[in-house]
């Protein structure tokens, strides 16, 4: 009995020591993500505390005014599917005709397209409508969760993975991780400016995206190792043969 534990534990740590901090971080985040959009999704909809999500709102009305409403109609555009759509189809353009990396180009549209489908199912399963008291003008659909939160962590957070994998320069990698990181982080942040999305929205937007992001790249990366070693080697060789 002791000996066959000595052995259990021994695996255990053999294991987690094939771990690398990126992915402990990684694992971390995401359990904090579902962890948050649990108690979130408690918290509104069984509950019905939104607390919360008004003392942010009465928080923020002594920052409004003009320029900050400039700065915030920006970020918000970054986040819109005016600016994604076109953006993810350069980046497609880019991989499978410029850079030429076969599993990029697919990789970008499927998580940009099961990204919009899973916010669309969420926000018809939850019902909730936007806030009664937008700053500036009413935003269409439903709210919870914030597409915006949800979509900029889908596609600037496949972005800071792409640049973690290509990217050689330490001090580029991380300027770059930094600024798409920001990006993300004040597209959420001016739906709650703009008041057309609840706080709570935003942040289960952000773990939602996140959590979506990993499970996306996990399927894709399985899919492309299936790929490298079972059907790329009978093509090649098929090729050979009709040569």
């Amino acid at each position: 009995m002791f000996r066959r534990l000595s052995i259990g534990v021994k695996k255990l740590w053999a294991a987690m020591a094939l771990l690398s901090l990126e992915m402990i971080v990684i694992l971390s985040l995401f359990i904090i993500s579902l962890a948050v959009f649990v108690f979130i999704t408690r918290n509104v909809f069984i509950l019905k505390n939104v607390q919360f999500d008004y003392k942010v709102f009465d928080f923020m009305k002594t920052y409004v005014n003009a320029r900050n409403n400039g700065i915030m109609l920006f970020f918000t555009f970054l986040g819109t599917h005016i600016f994604l759509i076109p953006a993810n189809i350069v980046l497609i353009v880019y991989f499978l005709f410029i850079k030429k990396h076969r599993w990029y180009s697919i990789k970008i549209p499927s998580i940009a397209i099961s990204s919009m489908a899973l916010m669309f199912f969420l926000k018809a399963l939850f019902g909730r409508h936007r806030p009664d008291i937008p700053l500036l003008k009413e935003a269409q659909g439903l709210s919870f969760p914030s597409g915006h939160a949800l979509m900029s962590v889908t596609f600037y957070g496949l972005l800071i993975y792409i640049v973690w994998k290509t990217v050689k320069r330490i001090w580029l990698k991380w300027m770059l991780v930094v600024v798409l990181v920001f990006l993300i982080l004040i597209i959420g942040f001016s739906r709650i400016y703009l008041r057309v999305h609840y706080p709570s929205d935003v942040l289960a937007g952000f773990a939602t995206g996140f959590l979506w992001l990993v499970i996306s790249l996990w399927i894709l990366r399985k899919l492309e190792k299936f790929s490298n070693r079972n059907i790329d080697p009978v093509v090649r060789s098929e090729t050979i043969v009709a040569g």
